[in-house]
């Protein structure tokens, strides 16, 4: 969970939820009742997840999604969602869309001032949450400078 203020970010919270050891059924409880605690404790303003990846493997790709409902059903009602695509994140962290694992682990690492090692569900979930803050930063600089171009194109 990360703290937006300009181009500054701040951590504020990361970490994984132990659900492995869990029956199937008890890890969707688990996913949703850790997060929904951790919404919360920090009553986030947005909400960014990474959009799914299906692969060939239609088993872990309906686990995942089993997991994500679990995980967006935890989010509060009127809090905003934003999916960024796989590339895209990779993109906005490391600069390109077919970054590895490793390279976005230690950018996240770099740019969030973390000093020891992240679990690799943990740097990617902060990986998202750079993503999103700098597709809002962007976002936030395209208005200012195409909101005056447009008031004079009116006059």
């Amino acid at each position: 969970m990360l703290e937006c203020r300009g181009a500054e970010l701040t951590l504020i919270a990361q970490g994984c939820l132990n659900v492995g050891a869990a029956a199937p059924t008890a890890r969707l409880r688990l996913i949703f009742d850790g997060l929904a605690a951790l919404f919360g404790e920090h009553r986030p303003a947005e909400v960014a997840v990474e959009r799914v990846f299906v692969s060939r493997n239609v088993a872990s790709a309906l686990k995942l999604g089993q997991a994500r409902g679990a995980a967006l059903c935890a989010v509060p009602g009127g809090v905003p969602v934003f999916e960024y695509a796989p590339r895209a994140i990779k993109l906005a962290v490391v600069g390109s869309g077919g970054a590895q694992k490793f390279q976005v682990a230690h950018m996240v690492r770099v740019l969030l001032g973390v000093a020891g090692p992240l679990p690799a569900d943990a740097a990617d979930a902060l990986a998202v949450a750079v993503c999103h803050a700098h597709a809002r930063r962007l976002g936030a600089l395209a208005a200012r400078e195409l909101l005056p171009r447009a008031r004079q194109a009116q006059r």
